[in-house]
């Protein structure tokens, strides 16, 4: 079994995961992604062997909308809100990628380059091994992203970003090392 394949049975493996994809593919967002911890966060559990929901804060979509507006996010961010029940409504995160740009250097003190498309938002994530996004397509395909590829998630390994310079890897790296003390750091 490839590899894709592989997290593909992990993920819809998760009912939650799997109820987030169905909502978000019904809602037909430009060019959406679900990503960070929902996704990668899924393999460590299941490689680890604990429960599939375990750690999971939130779900992160991304959708790409060149109008960069905080208005018209806002409008989507409520659409998004609608659709969910609780408790997945406080846990369900939506952000225009387009738009990430604008304030991402004075959340976070560096500065970040606009994006193309939702895609290219995952080569720019703290680590290599959480640059993972999948969506669930129209006809039930699931599109698997991941730019750095599945070995290092597959194999426990946490590692920088070799695109992105960030002070932010450490920091990460930790957090997710307290709860998968399983995990790997590769400097």
């Amino acid at each position: 079994m490839s590899r894709e394949a592989e997290l593909e049975a992990i993920l819809r493996a998760a009912p939650s995961l799997m109820t987030v994809m169905e909502k978000a593919r019904a809602l037909d967002l430009p060019d959406w992604i679900l990503f960070s911890g929902a996704i990668y966060q899924r393999v460590l559990n299941h490689l680890t062997g604990r429960d599939a929901d375990y750690g999971i804060k939130d779900y992160d979509i991304g959708y790409f909308d060149p109008d960069t507006s905080w208005d018209a996010e806002d409008v989507v961010i409520r659409r998004v809100a609608a659709a969910f029940e609780p408790p997945l409504r406080e846990m369900v995160e939506v952000r225009n990628q387009a738009r990430v740009h604008l304030w991402f250097e004075g959340k976070f003190g560096e500065p970040y380059a606009p994006l193309a498309n939702s895609a290219e938002a995952l080569s720019r994530f703290t680590s290599a091994t959480f640059a993972v996004g999948a969506r669930l397509e129209a006809d039930g395909r699931m599109t698997i992203l991941a730019p750095f590829g599945l070995e290092d998630i597959f194999a426990l390994r946490l590692r920088p970003n070799p695109l992105r310079k960030t002070g932010g890897f450490q920091r990460t790296a930790e957090a997710a090392k307290a709860r998968w003390p399983e995990l790997a750091i590769e400097p």
